[in-house]
């Protein structure tokens, strides 16, 4: 051992306590050997005094060394004790080790390699002991960090689901304000529509020019905060779960054409091209039509409100495994991927300024995500800036009535897909590229 050790060489014989110190000595120990020869002055150098080993004899003057090892540790005075027996006795030295000890040595095989390999192994021992209790320590103080984490975890979750509660209560008490006021504000808004129609009729006498377009302006402007009121309305039933399909028979190109036809003259305003193009063999479907034309209504709303020059598309389509599929492509301003996402969230735009070119709601996606999510159905979007978007809806032709949100939407990179599983022909991870192209066929 090249450190210096402080040793302590307790025993009342001292023809034994000198031959403790030759063996050391003989064996080579760098040390500082100290001698005590009873219990009592053992314990108070022990007390002020750190030591590396304590040789102590079994029989003291004033006490033996066990009870003088357990005085020791009882007061927590951490120290390797090598007992000094006068005869092999396993059973005692089993007592000494219980005790405290951290090993014995009879006295008649006292020699320096015995004494050298005892001391070695001693201060392995309590060193490896010392380890062992620091990591104890350390486990015990982890696991008290640990209790107190979780405590402030459970309060916070605590916490989190009383602000839940809350939240859930403020939607509720929302979509019920909602509903309520959209029916409030439908009543003035149907009879400001409603005498608006009349004063355009001639039999209720002839308006000049000027008059006309003025309350044709009232009644365009009064359907569109009726279509604002009416989305904000659907709303409010889709989220309390008051919004029921009427699924019937009825034929699917019929209302596509009808959807087409109310919205032509918008694309007319604009000069833009509105196209459809009806291939089904089948036209004949079980959904609810009054749902499906608003799918349609709003996609084309969107696709006219946000294309400034070319065209809006619409192109229905037989699928396999008995279902079809309604497409509305533009050339608009197009979504930028990140934003994909965003738009199906209800009351958002990406352009939430005050000032910003496009007004509405934001709800018309929201609604349309719910409406087909109840038929079953799922949605693809594709887009790229400054080309044009591209929306296509595939439903069941049959539909299964069922709670709304019963379907888990799915967003895979470009597309938004709703259902249990991704359609196999769009098993590409990245966003597509619209596809502006679209047969030319006219109403």
């Amino acid at each position: 051992m090249e450190d210096t050790l402080k040793i302590l060489v307790v025993d009342d014989d001292e023809v034994d306590r000198i031959a403790v110190r030759c063996a050391l000595t003989k064996a080579g120990i760098q040390m500082e050997l100290s001698e005590v020869a009873d219990g009592n002055n053992a314990f108070s150098i022990l007390s002020t005094t750190a030591y590396d080993c304590v040789f102590l004899g079994y029989r003291l003057l004033d006490q033996d060394g066990l009870t003088l090892i357990q005085q020791l540790r009882s007061s927590e005075i951490k120290v390797p004790l090598v007992v000094l027996t006068d005869q092999e006795d396993q059973q005692t030295a089993a007592q000494l080790l219980k005790t405290g000890a951290t090993d014995y040595l009879s006295k008649s095989r006292i020699s320096p390699e015995n004494l050298a390999q005892v001391l070695r192994s001693a201060i392995r021992v309590y060193r490896a002991e010392i380890q062992v209790a620091l990591a104890k320590d350390q486990l015990r103080e982890s696991h008290e960090q640990l209790i107190r984490k979780n405590q402030e975890l459970e309060r916070q979750q605590q916490q989190l689901q009383m602000q839940n509660f809350k939240l859930s209560e403020a939607s509720v008490l929302k979509s019920h304000f909602l509903a309520t006021m959209s029916h409030e504000l439908r009543t003035p808004m149907n009879a400001i529509i409603g005498f608006s129609q009349i004063l355009l009729r001639p039999k209720f006498g002839q308006l000049t020019h000027q008059q006309a377009d003025m309350v044709e302006r009232i009644l365009n402007n009064g359907k569109h905060l009726l279509m604002l009121v009416n989305e904000v309305l659907d709303f409010s039933k889709l989220e309390t779960g008051r919004l029921d399909l009427k699924a019937e028979n009825f034929d699917v190109s019929k209302v596509i054409n009808l959807a087409v036809n109310e919205m032509r003259s918008l694309a007319d305003a604009k000069n833009l091209s509105l196209l459809v193009q009806i291939d089904l063999q089948n036209p004949l479907v079980f959904n609810d039509p009054v749902r499906v034309k608003q799918i349609l209504i709003n996609l084309l709303s969107n696709a006219i409100k946000f294309t400034e020059s070319g065209e809006v598309c619409v192109e229905v389509k037989e699928l396999p495994a008995n279902r079809v599929t309604i497409i509305v492509r533009d050339t608009g301003i197009g979504i930028a991927s990140k934003d994909f996402k965003r738009i199906f969230e209800a009351f958002r735009q990406v352009d939430q300024t005050l000032t910003r070119k496009y007004p509405g709601t934001g709800l018309g996606l929201a609604i349309i995500d719910s409406l087909v999510r109840m038929m079953g159905g799922k949605i693809f979007l594709e887009s790229r800036l400054g080309v044009g978007s591209t929306f296509k809806i595939e439903l069941p032709r049959q539909i299964t009535l069922s709670p709304v949100g019963a379907n888990v939407p799915l967003q895979v990179d470009g597309e938004r897909v709703f259902g249990s599983t991704k359609n196999p022909h769009h098993s590409s991870y990245e966003a597509r590229q619209a596809s502006i192209g679209c047969h030319k066929f006219k109403l």
